[in-house]
């Protein structure tokens, strides 16, 4: 067909702003491009003739993972405790736990890994005294991996007398004992002025 006066106008069209482009023809460079660039484009392209012709096409931008929470967690003996691992990658990233160098693998007992595209978890149903320490959550891809470590600590649990015995109960009764004592010292003070006056 008649191609004079022809243009292709590309736009990206991902987090609801439209960002242009135009190009010479049906082609669109995108130098040095990041992971925010992905996304749905559209191509429109118009000569001086005929109307407009509009496509869209998607554009994946791949990369290794990068962990964005990993935090740790404190749990008393014999409760339910989760660690966390979160991680962005494309193609989606792929979850290991270690401790100890020693790789975690799904069914241990009082153990499970709970595997999502972007998350992992690494359960324990009821957490024992040798589950406390350091873990590593590995996130890996085609492109590349990542890790990071997490601490599963001890969280005392506070009994009825810590309770009943807080640090503002102590020092409340402290005080209390103090201006008691106080007042008690005073009394023979104020007998002997008033004796000293007659």
């Amino acid at each position: 067909g008649n191609t004079e006066g022809r243009r292709q106008d590309w736009a990206s069209k991902s987090r609801g702003q439209a960002v242009g482009f135009v190009s010479e023809d049906e082609y669109l460079e995108i130098q040095g491009i990041t992971r925010e660039q992905s996304g749905d484009y559209e191509c429109s392209a118009s000569n001086d003739v005929a109307a407009p012709v509009v496509r869209r096409v998607k554009v994946t931008v791949n990369y290794p993972p990068y962990i964005s929470e990993a935090k740790g967690t404190g749990v008393p003996v014999g409760q339910k405790g989760t660690l966390q691992c979160e991680a962005s990658a494309v193609p989606s990233a792929e979850f290991q736990w270690y401790k100890d160098d020693k790789r975690l693998v799904e069914g241990k007992k009082g153990v499970k890994v709970e595997n999502r595209p972007f998350l992992s978890k690494l359960i324990f149903f009821n957490v024992s005294e040798h589950d406390y320490g350091n873990y590593t959550c590995v996130a890996s891809n085609k492109l590349g991996h990542t890790n990071a470590s997490i601490t599963l600590f001890e969280l005392n649990e506070p009994t009825s007398s810590t309770l009943l015995q807080g640090p503002g109960a102590v020092s409340e009764v402290n005080n209390g004992t103090s201006r008691r004592a106080g007042c008690i010292w005073l009394l023979p003070l104020l007998v002997l002025h008033l004796l000293l006056k007659f």
